[in-house]
């Protein structure tokens, strides 16, 4: 077997090994408005722009299943045409050890079965970009998807895998 062989075959076992001890995320958090701004343009855009957080508990399967989350948020909107929205998810276990994930989502509007409504589809990804305590290395990404409970309540939505810093 040649060097280049030797290598390719190490970096296999690595790369296994590393998905091999990723686990799965699967947990829902339905976030109620704790503070936020709210500021319309005053033009013919229609445009909000929302500063917003949310608390809620984390419910589900994996790491973060049981904390409580914070969204620090800015969401900028044109009602029934489409957003952007980004910010900060803070997880807190029980131990009142944090994580810290990074969020982006676009929000399309899409003609609904029902005359003259529009669906939301809210969709984007999370990554872990920090955390401390046991989560101090904690890395992870995934898909995360926002549904609105009611006028004010959000449900995030968030799918992927996580790998313990130790």
């Amino acid at each position: 077997m040649n060097i280049l062989n030797k290598l390719l075959m190490c970096t296999m076992t690595i790369i296994t090994f590393t998905v091999a001890s990723a686990e799965e995320l699967a947990v829902e958090a339905v976030m109620s408005p704790q503070d936020q701004i709210r500021y319309d343009l005053e033009d013919d855009s229609m445009r909000i722009v929302l500063l917003a957080n949310r608390a809620g508990t984390a419910k589900g399967t994996g790491l973060l299943d049981g904390a409580t989350v914070n969204e620090y948020g800015m969401h900028s909107i044109v009602p029934g045409a489409d957003g952007n929205a980004r910010g900060y998810l803070v997880f807190e276990d029980a131990d009142g050890d944090k994580a810290y994930a990074d969020w982006s989502l676009r929000a399309v509007f899409v003609p609904s079965e029902e005359e003259d409504k529009m669906t939301l589809l809210d969709n984007g990804v999370w990554e872990i970009v920090g955390g401390t305590g046991k989560h101090q290395g904690l890395k992870g990404a995934g898909t995360l998807n926002m549904q609105a409970v009611n006028a004010t309540d959000r449900n995030y939505i968030l799918n992927g895998n996580l790998v313990p810093a130790n």
